[in-house]
């Protein structure tokens, strides 16, 4: 006791057992139990009943403990994947690296985990120390310094509603601090991807980055390069899609890990025009999130890519390539290029040539083109894509004026938008001038030539969205 209390004056912190938890009742934790998804109740109450162990796990302790609802639900349990599939109708074995199981709820999937044991000596590594393949159980202990930061390494069980907490997560949360169990080289050797995890939950949350959790990332910033792209591209696209995605990518860049994901930016945001269009780009993907909104991945990549399309279609039209032949070549490059290192889904890459392809067109305003492209079944992609590019000074803000009330205008408003460009282009709103007499036979005539992105210098285009 007076050893006890003479650590405490001093300041000396109790050395834990680290195989026992630090145990929060409801008053000490202030979790709402209506915050918990009631099929993540059914399943640990499921497992609970069959004689297991079963806690909600990770991310969604985290966010429960914020006062935010959780998107997903994660289970860790102690019964293994085949025990946990013979206890629910749907429930689907997944997974090479370490064996989790998919319980379907109607849309609602869960992911239910075995607790993990300490590593394997002898489980399989590539050449950088990154763990291949490791499916070793264990004890809940094992498991929770297995789990890569102590803000995502606490248990809750719904029956009781008590939080299990080895790492000390509870307190780092009120501290708003990112700390990652273990020793830091070690366990981004082991998992490179954590090193972007960090950075995308320290933005997300607006916690900082503890000292030796940031100290390694610099140096160890090029293991990344030998994570699976595919891997890498699932990681990119939770931190766009965090709702701090502006945020995520200042943090990248400080920390030295946007160098192989997305290099480009740091010559597209040394641009004014370049960083204005992603900053705005990003904004407009973040407040959709943020609203409840869905976005586009195609949107979201046309739109940071694009500005190294603009670089390599313009260099294409000074070679002498025709505008769209142009542009087509330099969409295939930027995406050839980008193929390597994000592993850019098909369907992505695809609603990213559409956008970019439409551009051009928006231009041309005459007789039927606006209609036609009116049609597009990717034009509101293309429209909002054109407006980031008038709002970011890259187009004369005239331009997306016009398109915007010709897609929000009737038949009468179109046709009147569409003649206004034709009477301009043959000196409309100016003096009459006198009638012309007809030419003469092989003598040329002016034509209506259409005028795009010319007019209005106050006329602001409406917000940009990753809107389809």
């Amino acid at each position: 006791m007076i050893k006890k209390f003479i650590r405490k004056i001093l300041g000396v912190k109790d050395q834990r057992d680290p195989t026992e938890p630090v145990i929060y009742g409801p008053d000490q934790h202030g979790i709402d139990p209506k915050l918990v998804s009631p099929n993540a109740v059914r399943v640990t109450q499921t497992l609970q009943e069959a004689g297991f162990k079963a806690f909600v796990v990770g991310g969604a302790v985290r966010d429960l403990l914020l006062g935010v609802k959780p998107k997903d639900f994660d289970i860790a349990t102690d019964a293994t994947p085949e025990e946990v599939k013979r206890l629910f109708r749907r429930a689907f074995i997944i997974g090479r690296r370490f064996q989790i199981v998919h319980v379907m709820f109607g849309q609602e999937q869960l992911e239910v985990t075995t607790f993990r044991g300490n590593a394997d000596a002898n489980a399989p590594k590539d050449e950088h120390g990154r763990v291949l393949r490791d499916n070793s159980f264990g004890p809940q202990h094992e498991d929770a310094a297995r789990r890569d930061f102590t803000v995502n390494a606490m248990y809750y069980d719904p029956a009781t509603q008590s939080v299990l907490d080895y790492h000390e997560g509870v307190e780092d949360i009120r501290a708003k601090v990112m700390r990652i169990i273990g020793h830091p080289e070690a366990r981004y050797r082991e998992d490179p991807v954590r090193m972007l995890r960090v950075v995308r939950f320290a933005a997300k949350l607006q916690f900082t980055i503890e000292a030796t959790t940031r100290a390694p990332i610099p140096v160890m910033a090029p293991l990344i390069n030998n994570v699976p792209a595919a891997r890498v591209f699932d990681e990119m696209l939770k931190l766009l899609k965090s709702g701090h995605a502006l945020a995520c990518l200042k943090e990248l860049r400080s920390s030295g890990l946007h160098h192989g994901l997305l290099p480009l930016l740091d010559v597209v945001m040394e641009q004014p025009i370049g960083m204005k269009f992603v900053t705005l780009a990003l904004e407009s993907t973040d407040n959709r999130i943020r609203a409840g909104k869905t976005v586009s991945d195609g949107f979201l990549f046309a739109s940071l890519l694009w500005h190294q399309v603009l670089e390599k279609w313009n260099a294409y039209r000074a070679a002498g390539e025709s505008p769209i032949p142009a542009l087509h070549l330099a969409a295939d490059d930027v995406l050839d290029n980008q193929t390597d290192s994000l592993a850019l889904q098909r369907r992505i890459a695809t609603d990213m040539r559409d956008i970019w392809a439409m551009q051009p067109r928006f231009e041309r305003r005459n007789g039927k083109n606006p209609y036609k492209l009116l049609e597009h079944p990717r034009f509101r992609a293309g429209f909002d894509f054109l407006l980031l590019r008038c709002e970011s000074g890259e187009l004369d803000a005239e331009l997306g004026s016009w398109w915007a009330g010709f897609y929000g205008g009737d038949i009468a408003e179109r046709e009147r938008l569409v003649n206004s460009l034709g009477r301009e282009s043959q000196g409309g709103g100016q003096k009459k001038r006198p009638r012309r007499r007809s030419p003469r036979r092989g003598e040329g005539e002016a034509g209506g030539e259409n005028v795009g992105g010319a007019g209005a210098p106050d006329a602001g285009p409406a917000s940009g969205s990753t809107e389809q």
